[in-house]
């Protein structure tokens, strides 16, 4: 499979860099925070679990660790390298997410996970598309996780964050395009290497989030923290 790289999406830095301007080296080191005790707070103990865009595993590991087990989907081989063979992990799959709507993994599971706001894909079609990838591989009473940018996502800048790990995340810019679509630019820096990426966003209001969810057949079952950004949504048969 070939990686085409993405029009308004690039990144900098030491290693490997993918067409959205993910840096394979720099996800490698990132941690998830408190993003596994909020899925695990969500879902049944030891649920089978499809996550989707995957990445280097940053929170993939936590979820194995914690019982569950994992099938870890990212269109990156060099990110995907960083997840197969982990314990817990059933299979490892290369594949846009957009591309998997209709059941394209033959099948379905317990838990579908989409975080790291991928929700908010620029592109339409995209995010209708992994919506509908979402609904297709989630048992009929199932649920989907989704993480959602936060109210002040595109207006508290630039803003900054320590991570105890000892490395800092600096978002300095988001430059309206036109059409809801936001460029977006960030800094991570470790005492050893700094890495940038800009990439494009949608901002979507809770009214346009939730009308999407119904157009791919979900609807919110619950929001799970105050701030909106974590949701917990379920096929709107069940819902």
């Amino acid at each position: 499979m070939s990686e085409v790289k993405r029009e308004g999406y690039s990144g900098t830095g030491p290693g490997a860099i993918t067409p959205d301007g993910c840096a394979v080296e720099l996800y490698a080191r990132l941690k998830a925070s408190a993003e596994p005790d909020v899925i695990e707070g969500a879902v049944p103990p030891g649920a089978r679990l499809l996550e989707l865009g995957c990445g280097a595993g940053r929170m993939t590991r936590p979820l194995t660790e914690r019982g569950f087990t994992v099938t870890a989907v990212d269109e990156s081989a060099e990110m995907l390298a960083h997840v197969e063979g982990l314990p817990g992990v059933a299979r490892a799959v290369r594949s846009p997410i957009e591309a998997l709507d209709g059941g394209a993994l033959g099948q379905r599971f317990d838990v579908v996970l989409l975080a790291s706001f991928l929700v908010h894909a620029a592109d339409p079609e995209v995010r209708d598309g992994i919506l509908r990838a979402c609904r297709s591989h989630v048992t009929d009473d199932g649920c989907v996780l989704i993480q959602r940018e936060g109210a002040d996502y595109h207006t508290n800048l630039p803003r900054e964050r320590f991570d105890p790990a000892g490395y800092t995340v600096r978002f300095v810019s988001s430059t309206p395009l036109g059409d809801g679509v936001n460029s977006v630019h960030a800094q991570y820096i470790w005492p050893d290497a700094t890495w940038t990426q800009t990439f494009r966003a949608r901002v979507l209001s809770r009214e346009e989030f939730e009308a999407h969810l119904a157009g791919a057949g979900l609807a919110v079952d619950r929001y799970l923290t105050g701030d909106g950004t974590w949701v917990r949504a379920r096929p709107l048969a069940a819902a």
